[in-house]
């Protein structure tokens, strides 16, 4: 074999082997971390967050409830910032159709709020049919105030 083919082999060997990690690994990043989805039992789009969720690795506990305002009011969700469900990952609320990186950034920040939102049902944000037409406004909530936490 001449050297020319040895490193194209070493060079598609690398390729694969960095492709299997990234395989192994995706859907790891929170691996068993458990998230409370809860939802009432008419909503449809919720259904298709929770894929969403599990494909980073949550462990996903879907909790069908009669009145979700109730939920709403229990963790201290503004109405002006209410989505379709409210998803509860460790001590903070996580309102609607949130982007990971938005999760990312509460989790490994872990700031002094109550939780964060993308208010109404966006097109193109996860769950949510139709594309992205502008920047989602991902709100931080504290004591039922609001204030921009990110945009994506």
């Amino acid at each position: 074999m001449n050297k020319k083919k040895a490193i194209t082999l070493l060079l598609i060997l690398a390729v694969v082997v960095a492709g299997i990690f990234i395989f192994a690994s995706s859907g790891k990043k929170y691996k068993g971390m458990e998230a409370n989805v809860y939802k009432s039992f008419s909503c449809g789009c919720c259904e298709n967050y929770i894929p969403y969720l599990k494909k980073q690795g949550f462990k996903v506990n879907i909790i069908g409830v009669d009145n979700i305002q109730q939920i709403k009011t229990q963790y201290g969700v503004p109405s002006d910032s209410e989505s379709c469900h409210t998803t509860i990952i460790e001590n903070y609320f996580v309102e609607g159709h949130v982007p990971i990186e938005a999760i990312d950034k509460l989790l490994n920040e872990k700031p002094d709020i109550d939780g964060i939102s993308l208010p109404m049902m966006p097109a193109g944000a996860p769950g949510m049919l139709g594309q992205k037409t502008e920047d989602f406004i991902i709100l931080q909530i504290t004591n039922g105030s609001s204030s921009e936490f990110m945009r994506i």
